[in-house]
């Protein structure tokens, strides 16, 4: 069985690695086949990474991803090429993700601590014939989506039987493989043909202790992930 992180940010949104450090750290600090860089509001560092991993010859493939801000909550988009726009509704979104061949995943369902996609939301998604999403994040070791995870896995079970993935949602190094997605096989397309299969299961362990990490480095963490979607809006609009 492969295993694959498709939910880590980097400094081109919130991270606090650049690109460059985060491949280093996959390649020699994990077993991951596969990662999905998803920075916020931009998929440039996805295609920065995966175009360096080609480069060096990394043993793992790189998703380009996507967390966009939607005006019902946060939505990952997988296999991009392309920045959906941000601020739409979530169907549009989706559309929109749908439309250059990608996926889109629920990244931390349920959460009040950042902005997340609601049960309503999910639930309304579930009965209509229109835009659904492909996949939802159920493994997260992330404050975010822990909060939550008990509430989302049982209506998943009973309502929106989507395919569950685990994914880290990391902003520091040290996160990074915390929560993984396994599948069978070891690429790219085996993990894309595994979440339109539903064949996926969704693993976590924990993050490391905010000793571990640096009270300094977390708070700067903080403060630079609350910025993240505002700068790019600004950079845009510049």
């Amino acid at each position: 069985m492969g295993k694959a992180d498709l939910h880590i940010h980097t400094r081109v949104s919130d991270g606090m690695a650049s690109v460059s450090q985060v491949l280093e750290y996959v390649e020699h600090r994990t077993d991951l086949d596969v990662v999905a860089i998803t920075d916020h509001e931009d998929a440039g560092g996805g295609l920065r990474a995966r175009e360096l991993a080609a480069k060096r010859g990394y043993r793992f493939d790189v998703i380009v991803g996507a967390e966009v801000t939607t005006m019902q909550g946060h939505v990952i988009g997988l296999f991009l090429e392309t920045t959906p726009a941000s601020f739409r509704r979530v169907e549009s979104t989706i559309e929109m993700i749908h439309n250059q061949g990608g996926l889109a995943v629920a990244p931390h369902p349920l959460s009040w601590l950042t902005r997340s996609i609601s049960s309503r939301t999910l639930n309304r998604l579930a009965r209509q014939d229109g835009p659904r999403f492909d996949a939802i994040e159920l493994a997260s070791p992330s404050p975010a989506a822990l909060r939550t995870r008990e509430r989302a896995v049982r209506l998943n079970n009973e309502v929106w039987r989507l395919p569950a993935i685990g994914s880290s949602d990391a902003h520091h190094l040290g996160h990074i493989a915390t929560g993984w997605t396994e599948f069978e096989g070891s690429s790219s397309d085996a993990v894309r043909d595994a979440m339109r299969s539903g064949q996926t299961t969704a693993r976590m362990s924990v993050y490391p202790s905010m000793r571990e990490i640096g009270f300094a480095r977390l708070a700067a963490g903080l403060a630079w992930g609350y910025s993240a979607t505002p700068r790019k809006m600004l950079r845009r609009r510049i």
